[in-house]
Formats: structure tokens, C-alpha cells, sequence
């Protein structure tokens, strides 16, 4: 048996302790498959899920983890994964294609005006979710790596950007369980975000009296053509992402140059896909937009579902209560702010409020939380352009360059 299990990978056996299994990289990568296939079949059974956008690996993720805790727990065996390079991958693909959705034409069509303002509120939330996790660290006993980690980091950042900067914080000095601290309040924040968003957003309409545009609709909608992956595009995105990730490389060199800041390798990329994306349509290039959203998308699903099914869950048990209150704290903060500023800051109008939807969901989530909320406030109450093409990426954009710069600062100043 132990000669049949070798081939999938390392066992190891010492008297007085628990067996060791270190999974090697093909199974850990059909055990993300099972992962990432299971999380579809469970948020397509239930309608809570798809009610609060939790990505599917994020459900299977933690179920896989919980049972492989429980395992080790009991002293039957303790499995680790050889899951690092091909985690490193994904998580910068994911980001180098987030990058590539930065387009000044975009921004041109939305206008200075509103850009400034998006920049500057996005900014502004993330600071005070840093300040907000720093006091309220400081107040519970907490170490402050943990307090940054229950911020920004998986606030408005998620669980990415949390997992990104686990191993970042633990080199500074941080507690060795500070991604999977990071990790769980980005789940949380997850089903915060959704929690939150949608019922701003239809408060701020019902008491303003907002009505959508019948005449803003989407292109699609416009020219009735739906956008066609096609095999050879496909092929070519593929490669060029992975030509642009190369380039990200020697940006991130240049970013540590910078005192004070310690940036994950992702940064690097998505600045190298942002400049890459903009060079493309000067040029009048192809930019394969639907073949780097579906790479968006895998590489995405990918690395949640890598992240969760390794962390440690019962990392955290001694220290639930105290992510508890600070999560609480975060709640209440992004629902202040996206009524009291956010709101008032985009516009006062019906865009304004969809708008709010998203800033709620990747303030308290990710990406594609913002993008769940306003598709569903749009299906209630109506389409509008600008808060679904322009704002959920730029507002993202903004936070994966601002965010892990002041992370970096903040790190730097507390260890």
C-alpha cells in the first residue's frame, strides 16, 4: 500500500508522532479540480450562496480544509500539498489580467471628474480600514500583523490579497497563523460585502426616489452580438499573458527599490498587464478581451480553491472571538462610509447607488463580490453603464496598486 501511495506522494513515518503525507503537485492540482468542482455543485444547489456571491472554491475550499484539520486532529495523518509554485502561478495570472481590464479609453468615457473621485474615496477606505484594524488590534491584545491582516488586506483586498501577504507579514516578525488569520476574515468579509451591499443600495433609491435611464443599456443589448471565444485567440491570450507576467517581473524589481515597501511578486504583474493593455490599443492591436477574462476567471478559481483547501482552520480557533469584533467594526464602518461619502461622492443618483453596491463589495470582499452586487441591484431596479463597466474595475485597480503600497508602509512601521 505504502508503494501504491508513494506515486502520489511522500509519506513520512517517526516514531511517537503523526504520519506525514506530502501530496505531490499533479494530485494537488485534481484535488483543486474536485475542489473547485464541488464548490460549483454546492453554490448551485443553494440559493443562499448565490444570494451572498461566495465563490464556489470558497465553499468547498473551507469544507476540504475543516476535514483534512479534523484528520490531523485525530493523529491519523497530517497532509501538506505541494501546491507553491502552482498557487504562485495562478494568483499571477489572476492579477496581471485584472491589470489588463485598466483602460484609459475606459476611463475617458467615464470622465475626470468621476475618476478622481473614485480614486480618492477607494484610497480613503482602505486607510481607515488599516487605521480601524490597528486600533482595534491594539484594544484587543492582538498583534498588529493580524490587525493589518483583518484590514485592508482581506477588507479590500480579500482573501488574495490577505494570502499574498500572510508569508510577507510572518518574515516581518508576525504569528506563524497570520494567513490563515488573513484567509478567514476574507471569507468573512466575502459574505459581508453581500450582506451589506445590496440593501445600501436599495435603501439609497427608495429614499431618494432614484429611477434608472431605460435608454442606458448594454452594448451587447445595443448591437444584440454576444462575444465568441475563439481556440486560436485563445491560444495567443494564453501566451501573451504569460509574456506579460515576464515583464512583471523586473516592475516589481523596480517597486523594492522603493524604501519602506515589500511588495508580493502580483503587483509586478499587474502593473506589467495595465501597461501592456493600454500599449495593445494604441497600437490598434488585438486584445483578446474575452479569452483574458476566461483566464481572469480560471486562474481565479484556481488559487481560491489551492488557498483554502491548504490553510489551517483550527490556526485561528484560540483568537475567533477577537476577529469577531474587529469584523464587526469593519461592517459597520464600510456601511457608514459608502452612505456618507461614497454616495455623495459619485453623484447623489441612481449610478451613484449602484455604485455603492460594488464599493461595499470589494470594500468588504473582492472583485467579483462588487460585481455580484451590482448585477443583482441592476436586476431589480435597472441597468446602468458606468457602475458595471467602469466602476468594479477601476475601483479594483485602484485598490491592488494603493492597498499593497500602504500595507508595505504600515508593515514597515510596525515590525
Amino acid at each position: 500500500m505504502d508503494n501504491f501511495l508513494s506515486y502520489y506522494g511522500e509519506i513520512t513515518k517517526t516514531s511517537g508522532t503523526t504520519p506525514a503525507f506530502q501530496v505531490e503537485y499533479l494530485t494537488t492540482l485534481g484535488i483543486a479540480a474536485l475542489v473547485i468542482f464541488l464548490g460549483r455543485f454546492l453554490v448551485g444547489k443553494s440559493k443562499a450562496l448565490q444570494k451572498y456571491a461566495i465563490p464556489a472554491p470558497v465553499v468547498s475550499g473551507i469544507i476540504f480544509s475543516l476535514i483534512v484539520s479534523i484528520i490531523k486532529t485525530a493523529g491519523i495523518m497530517d497532509f501538506s500539498f505541494d501546491a507553491k509554485v502552482t498557487k504562485d502561478l495562478a494568483q499571477n495570472l489572476f492579477f496581471l489580467a485584472i491589470g489588463y481590464s485598466f483602460s484609459t479609453s475606459l476611463m475617458k468615457s467615464a470622465g475626470k471628474k468621476l475618476v478622481i473621485r473614485v480614486t480618492w474615496v477607494s484610497c480613503l477606505l482602505i486607510l481607515l480600514q488599516d487605521l480601524l484594524g490597528l486600533g482595534a488590534a491594539k484594544a484587543l491584545g492582538l498583534n498588529p500583523f493580524l490587525g493589518l491582516q483583518a484590514s485592508s488586506a482581506a477588507m479590500s483586498g480579500g482573501v488574495g490579497t490577505a494570502s499574498a501577504f500572510g508569508p510577507i507579514f510572518k518574515s516581518m516578525g508576525a504569528p506563524a497563523n497570520v494567513t490563515e488569520f488573513g484567509v478567514a476574515a476574507g471569507t468573512m468579509g466575502n459574505i459581508m460585502g453581500s450582506l451589506i451591499g445590496g440593501p445600501i443600495a436599495a435603501y439609497l433609491i427608495r429614499k431618494n426616489n432614484l429611477k434608472a435611464d431605460p435608454n442606458d443599456k448594454p452594448e451587447t443589448a445595443k448591437n444584440n452580438v454576444l462575444p465568441v471565444i475563439d481556440n486560436t485567440k485563445m491560444i495567443r491570450a494564453f501566451a501573451m499573458t504569460l509574456l506579460i507576467a515576464a515583464f512583471g517581473i523586473p516592475i516589481k524589481y523596480l517597486l523594492d527599490l522603493i524604501p519602506m515597501i515589500q511588495m508580493p511578486k502580483f503587483i509586478g504583474c499587474l502593473f506589467a498587464g495595465a501597461i501592456a493593455r493600454n500599449i495593445n490599443e494604441k497600437r490598434n492591436s488585438e486584445l483578446y478581451i474575452p479569452e483574458v477574462t476566461a483566464i481572469q476567471d480560471m486562474f481565479l478559481e484556481l488559487y481560491l480553491a489551492l488557498v483554502l483547501m491548504t490553510i489551517d482552520i483550527t490556526a485561528i480557533a484560540s483568537q475567533a472571538s477577537s476577529l469577531v469584533i474587529i469584523l464587526v467594526l469593519q461592517a459597520i464602518l464600510i456601511a457608514v462610509f459608502t452612505m456618507t461619502v461614497s454616495f455623495r461622492a459619485f453623484g447623489k443618483d441612481y449610478g451613484a447607488a449602484v455604485m455603492a453596491a460594488g464599493n461595499c463589495g470589494w470594500g468588504c470582499g473582492s472583485g467579483p463580490n462588487a460585481v455580484a452586487n451590482i448585477k443583482a441591484v441592476m436586476q431589480e431596479y435597472g441597468y446602468h453603464n458606468l457602475a458595471w463597466v467602469f466602476y468594479p474595475s477601476f475601483a479594483v485597480i485602484i485598490d491592488d496598486i494603493f492597498n499593497p503600497i500602504l500595507l508595505s508602509v504600515l508593515a514597515s512601521l510596525i515590525k
